[in-house]
Parts: structure tokens; sequence; C-alpha cells
């Protein structure tokens, strides 16, 4: 029997290099994989595991006369190369992915929501980024969402019918490697010496895209408002938004307790590094640096958001908070900062969790069945 043709899509190898690899590793054992993306950035893939690999110009940005040009390249390939399922991840990737495969005929359309854009916008934009959504939930034969809590919000929302989207294993789009993400305490020293951290100070971590929509405006305000004598607050991610000024002027003389570290490819030093991971976002599919800092047997504090709540179990395995709320952020840095006790104990529990729900061979497992099913292999 001939092998299947699957076709991953989206944006960058930064959603490649963080989530994907797996895929690339495991959907080897049932087809022939092909990997479509735009690597004309500066941030090079890690690893492709034997995948086919094209360059297709998808922005993240809008940009429809650019767009329209990748849509005809994206059908073309599709068409040309008769895959027997398409899979794209990411907003823009999702949209041209279906309309591409819909054009192309492709039999089986595959999304995976991972946050909604959308949810925090307003107006005309919103409505916009929303319809956006309700097409690539219409175009493609088959949802699926990173979380529970965000499958209900598509339901609620009507972009997705409750019986065509499904959470695969407990959520996430791929686990967590355990044998990567786990208490290192050569690379907590190593770290904290190239940072100039001391090893006994309090150490916060924010791990992603420096964006608003992160909320790390807010965790900048709390941690100034915490007035913390001896902790730190570490960024690791690229600046997309050109942010690290603004948080530098907020924090005012508690600048000097600031570090940015830019784009890593190593996330697991930086966890192994810190002692609470802060991901005070206003919107998120599900929060997987929250459970990579958990497989390191680091609490979270995060926003109280669909996504984020299947990520955190509050008072467990770590700390919510409303969205926004810059005084109830800093009172959770405050508490586990004072508390050795308590942080201990999140940390222990937000391991278990990991280590019994997210790992990267339960949800990759649940994944393989789900194409094993779709394919009929």
């Amino acid at each position: 029997m001939a092998l299947k043709k699957i076709c991953l899509v989206t944006t960058s190898p930064l959603i490649v290099n963080f989530f994907l690899v797996p895929y690339l590793r495991r959907l080897r054992e049932i087809g022939e994989v092909h990997l479509a993306l735009d690597t004309s950035g500066n941030v090079p893939l890690k690893e492709t595991s034997g995948a086919i690999t094209y360059s297709i110009p998808i922005r993240r940005q809008i940009a429809p006369w650019h767009d329209l040009l990748t849509l005809i390249q994206l059908t073309r390939h599709f068409a040309r190369n008769r895959f027997d399922i398409v899979h794209s991840f990411g907003p823009k990737a999702g949209l041209l992915t279906a309309l591409a495969g819909w054009l192309a005929r492709i039999p089986l359309r595959l999304h995976t929501f991972t946050g909604q854009v959308w949810i925090t916008r307003k107006g005309v934009m919103r409505w916009i980024l929303r319809a956006a959504d309700k097409i690539i939930a219409t175009l493609n034969t088959h949802i699926l969402a990173d979380s529970p809590s965000q499958r209900d919000i598509l339901v609620e929302e009507d972009i997705v019918r409750a019986e065509k989207c499904k959470v695969l294993a407990s959520g996430s789009v791929s686990g967590v490697d355990t044998s990567r993400f786990r208490p290192d305490p050569v690379a907590r020293g190593e770290l904290r010496a190239a940072l100039g951290i001391p090893l006994n100070a309090m150490t916060f971590l924010y791990l992603g895209r420096l964006t608003r929509d992160k909320g790390i405006l807010d965790l900048a305000r709390a941690f100034d408002s915490a007035r913390l004598e001896s902790g730190y607050l570490v960024f690791v991610g690229p600046d997309e938004d050109g942010l690290q000024h603004g948080i530098e002027h907020l924090c005012g003389p508690g600048r000097a307790k600031l570090r940015f570290a830019g784009y890593t490819p190593a996330p697991e030093r930086y966890l192994a590094a810190a002692d609470v991971l802060c991901l005070p976002s206003y919107r998120e599919g599900f929060g997987s640096t929250i459970i990579e800092a958990a497989a390191a047997g680091i609490p979270a504090v995060g926003s109280r958001i669909y996504g984020i709540t299947d990520a955190i179990i509050d008072g467990r395995t770590g700390l919510l908070h409303a969205p926004g709320a810059i005084e109830e952020i800093a009172a959770c840095l405050h508490r586990l900062a004072n508390d050795d006790a308590l942080r201990s104990a999140l940390g222990n529990a937000a391991r278990q969790r990991a280590l019994s729900e997210f790992t990267q061979d339960r949800v990759m497992s649940a994944v393989l069945a789900f194409y094993r099913g779709l394919l009929d292999v």
C-alpha cells in the first residue's frame, strides 16, 4: 500500500521548534511527511526529521495582496502533491490552508486551534478575525483544540460545532518532553551565574513572545508594586512589540533586577534557573510553557482565562489571578516569594500532574491514533 502523504503547514520555524518536531518524528510511522512554512526569517529550523520541507511565504500579519499570492501558491502546491491530509497550526496558516485545501480538493483537512486572536479585540477587527476562525472551522473536515476550555469557547461562540471539535488526551499541542524539561541543579547554577543572579535569589520568569496580549506590561507593574527585596524578573523570548524599554521604565529603580535574554533554543535551562513562571496573558489556547515549567517542578502564576485554567489548578499547581489585575498579580508574586513551603508544594504537585497527564508520549500517542483513524492505516 502506498504511503499516505501528510502536509503540516505553519507560519514560522518558531512554531515548528517549540511544538511540531514530535509530529515530524512520529507521523513518519504512518506516512510521508511534508512541511510547508515561511523560512525567510532569522530563526532556523531546529529539526525536520526527514520531512520534505517547502518554503511558502506565509506572513502572520494581515497583508491582502501578499496573502492572495500565497493562497495561489499554496493551492498549487497542494494540488501538485495530492496530499491525503493537510494539517495547519496558527491563525494565518489556518485560514490559507483551509482555503487552499478546499480549492485543491484535499480529502482530509485538519486545523489545531491554539488560541483566538479576536478574543481581545473590538469592533471591525474583532469581526474580521472571528470570521476567519469561522471559515477555518467550516472548510476543514476536522478540528482540534489544544485545551478543553478553548473547545468550550469555540462551541459557545458558534465557531465550530461540538461534534466536529476534539481535544486529544488532556490537551496541549504535543505534550512536554520530560527528559528535557526537568529539575536540573547544574543548569540552575550555570545560568544564574551567566545572568548575574545570586543562587538563593527569588527568580520569576516570563517565557514567550514579548507582546502586549501576553500581559507582560502588567507583570512589570506588578513586579514593581511587589517590591521584593531579593526578587529578579527574567524575560525570555523575542521582543516582537519592542517592549523592553517600556518594561524598564515601569520598574523604575527595580530595573536593575530585570534580565532580558531574547529568543532561546533552550528554554529548559531558563526554567531550571527559575523559581516561578509567570503568564499574565489576556488570551491563551493552553499555556504550554506552564506545563513545561511544571515538568521542571516550577509552579506558575497565570491569568484566570480559558486555556490557562486547564494548565494551572489554582492553589494546587499554581496561582490564578484576574487578567489585568496588577495588585492581584503582585500579591501572588509576594506570596510565593515569601512562602517556601507553599512554593515547593505547588511545584511538586505541578510536576506530578505533568508526568501523569501531559507527557509527550501520551499526547503524541493520542495524535497518532487520531491520524490512524482518519487515514485508515
